[in-house]
């Protein structure tokens, strides 16, 4: 028989507010969402916040420490280790870009404050911008690693980085956050085939070739 020890009942419990208040943060903004919010949506007592973060800040900042390594680690895939076909970095890349738009399906409050961003504390406002810039230096890692080994043409990855991010933001703006009738098409598609499509873009561009 399994015992669920005391340890892990509250780490447990800690995960659930982590989870609620990034909810509420997406949901209301930072200033509008209070630490009593918080525990009311958690259904645990005000003291049970406080033992496990010292304040309201401090919860928005471990949730966007977090859920950064986790999306670096995604991006980072697409590192690679040796010189490989085209055929084989589409293949990957169709892979890299599906988990990233998978990880961002069951992660969408915290993709929703990483693109839209929130009005709050300025450490928690620097967390969101770094975390957007080491996003983007991965991809520029990748693409500069890719040069290296004779897989990409030598361009300015920093351009094409950026290029990329923006590309991957637009879509992810419109599959998961934007209810407009015009992008009905769009949000029906699946992780999966809204990675071909960016791959396709990414290395054939309009034209196809």
């Amino acid at each position: 028989m399994d015992y669920i020890t005391t340890q892990d009942q509250g780490s447990e419990r800690r995960e659930q507010i982590l989870e609620v208040a990034l909810k509420q943060f997406s949901d209301y903004g930072y200033h509008k969402t209070k630490v009593s919010d918080i525990v009311k949506a958690a259904g645990v007592a005000q003291g049970t916040f406080y033992w496990y973060f010292k304040s309201k800040e401090a919860i928005a900042l471990e949730i966007i420490h977090n859920k950064e390594a986790d999306l670096i680690a995604v991006v980072l895939q697409g590192y690679r280790e040796s010189k490989v076909t085209v055929q084989e970095v589409v293949q990957a890349s169709e892979k890299l870009f599906e988990d990233y738009f998978v990880f961002s399906q069951q992660n969408k409050y915290f993709m929703r404050l990483l693109l839209k961003g929130m009005e709050t504390e300025e450490s928690v406002q620097s967390a969101i911008l770094e975390t957007r810039i080491k996003l983007e230096k991965a991809f520029q890692k990748n693409i500069e690693r890719a040069a290296e080994l004779g897989i990409l043409p030598q361009k300015d990855p920093m351009v094409q980085s950026a290029l990329l991010v923006s590309l991957l933001e637009g879509m992810l703006e419109r599959w998961l956050f934007n209810p407009q009738q015009g992008y009905s098409k769009l949000q029906s598609q699946s992780a999966k085939q809204l990675a071909k499509y960016v791959v396709q873009f990414e290395f054939f561009g309009l034209l196809g070739i």
